[in-house]
């Protein structure tokens, strides 16, 4: 009997939307709970020890954690999406774990709350997003698109949510960064043109998004016309 399988999540938060594709990509049947996460549910609350999303309910038992769910998801539904080589796929799971810094290239750019802010953020990027320029270029088997190569891993799935947010901002911001690295612009390009990637968010994500980036402050949000309402 196939297990009930059930993600918490919230509509703008891209660690819980790497499990979201994960899911679309083997092709899980699932529920979805979009939850506000200024506003925790209290039941949320029980589930999560730390309060964060993503939480999977698989029939009863809880998962937290985005890299646990990630990985019980490979290790439970086909296709894998882990290299079968042992070594490659202990690499994988380093650049999986990276996301973190590279994240927060593009995020201090998102995110920046001025011009000056922006221009220093845009200084500072390269620095992490050559790691990976390098690191696609170590792993990639033939012409691509994607990470390993021409099918679809766990490390596409974890760095597609910041590429699809990157974007948004990037269409008023036009830093050009992602322009001096053409194996990650070619992956991110290949990325968002993937329904598995781009898909895996709720129907108001691009709306919801732009509020977030008004609510924090965004300089983004100040050249976007109209200008989201904040909720």
């Amino acid at each position: 009997m196939a297990k009930k399988i059930h993600l918490i999540s919230s509509v703008t938060c891209p660690w819980v939307q790497r499990s979201a594709i994960t899911l679309r990509i083997k092709d899980v049947d699932c529920d979805v709970t979009y939850i506000n996460l200024r506003e925790k549910p209290d039941w949320f609350l029980k589930l999560s020890p730390h309060g964060k999303v993503p939480v999977l309910k698989v029939d009863e038992q809880v998962l937290f954690e985005s890299n646990a769910i990630l990985e019980y998801l490979d290790e439970s539904y086909e296709p894998r999406l882990h290299p079968t080589d042992p070594i490659k796929r202990a690499r994988n799971r380093a650049w999986n774990e990276f996301i973190r810094d590279f994240s927060s290239a593009l995020t201090s750019m998102i995110y920046a709350k001025s011009k000056d802010a922006l221009a220093q953020a845009i200084e500072d990027a390269p620095a992490r997003i050559g790691r990976v320029e390098e690191a696609i270029a170590n792993e990639r088997h033939g012409d691509g698109p994607y990470f390993n190569g021409d099918t679809l891993c766990l490390v596409d799935a974890t760095y597609g949510p910041f590429f699809q947010r990157f974007a948004i901002a990037e269409s008023v911001l036009k830093t050009g960064v992602l322009k001096k690295f053409p194996l990650i612009q070619s992956w991110s390009d290949a990325l968002l043109a993937n329904d598995s990637i781009v898909g895996a968010v709720a129907p108001n994500f691009a709306e919801e998004y732009r509020a977030n980036l008004v609510r924090r402050g965004a300089y983004a949000a100040t050249l976007m016309q109209p200008a989201p309402a904040v909720a």
